[in-house]
């Protein structure tokens, strides 16, 4: 189904006929008694919340590492952004963009919230890899988010992966427009979202970071002079999609401590689905 720094997803169809997904690992950083552990307690927060996909199984071998999920038959953002339409696929409208964005952004906001925010060596209150392929689709159009814990569980390997969007690093940050970064916080997460945001209102460009080219258009965006939204947006759908692209820049800003928390992401998206 696809491959990135982590591992490979694959989809997997029980003799039952059970459908799901397979995430096998590339490369594990943590022993298997640790591996088990921190599995089980991710299996466990995955079920307290609709929009996590549940994690239902693992496998810890000398060569083998893998998770087994729940399947979702829709695929992934990326899926609908890119391949779908490559297939011939309808774009997206925006009430289903702004579905998809406001559930993804009540599971970031439950894992931002969990208590305690740490158990032993494992941050619980990160992702750690939010991007449009790590959102699933169901087929109401909500979203749910996978790969809760993964990035604590396996070490990145050298792979294309341009859908990986992390934050850049304060000593290199003024350098390269395009830096990645494996920065473990919740303002990660964010950074993320926000990348996450721009694919949404102008399509999955597969560019590591485009923040920079938004800017420098932004007036010719703004004016309508520039063709940049995916979808038909006129109206209130424009308004609220250019909002939506500001939230994104200040979710991309280079500082930390600048980018807005989960909590008013989420309040202005919820003001959106109400209107």
């Amino acid at each position: 189904m696809g491959e990135s720094c982590l591992g490979i997803t694959e989809k997997v169809v029980f003799l039952g006929g059970k459908v799901c997904a397979l995430k096998r690992f590339r490369a594990v950083g943590v022993g298997k008694g640790e591996f088990g552990r921190r599995l089980q307690k991710v299996a466990q927060i995955s079920r307290r919340c609709e929009h996590l996909v549940p994690v239902l199984a693992y496998l810890y071998s000398k060569r083998i590492k893998f998770v087994l999920c729940d399947y979702c038959p829709m695929g992934s953002l990326r899926d609908l952004l890119s391949g779908g339409r490559d297939c011939g696929h309808t774009a997206l409208n925006w009430s289903q963009r702004l579905k998809i964005l406001f559930t993804a952004a009540q599971a970031i906001l439950f894992i931002h919230s969990l208590s305690p925010p740490k158990e032993r060596k494992m941050q619980m209150n990160v992702h750690g890899n939010i991007k449009s392929a790590n959102i699933m689709i169901n087929t109401d159009f909500t979203a749910c988010l996978s790969d809760y814990g993964f990035a604590q569980l396996a070490r990145r390997t050298d792979i294309s992966d341009t859908g990986q969007c992390m934050p850049p690093s304060p000593s290199s940050a003024a350098t390269s427009e395009s830096v990645h970064s494996d920065e473990m916080s919740p303002k990660g997460d964010v950074y993320n979202f926000g990348v996450v945001m721009l694919d949404v209102i102008s399509g999955d460009k597969g560019m590591g970071d485009y923040r920079k080219c938004v800017l420098r258009k932004k007036e010719e965006i703004v004016e309508g002079r520039m063709d940049f939204f995916d979808f038909g947006a006129d109206g209130r759908e424009r308004s609220q999609a250019m909002q939506v692209l500001e939230m994104a820049l200040e979710c991309t800003n280079e500082v930390a401590k600048e980018r807005p928390p989960m909590e008013q992401i989420l309040k202005t998206l919820a003001t959106f689905m109400s209107a």
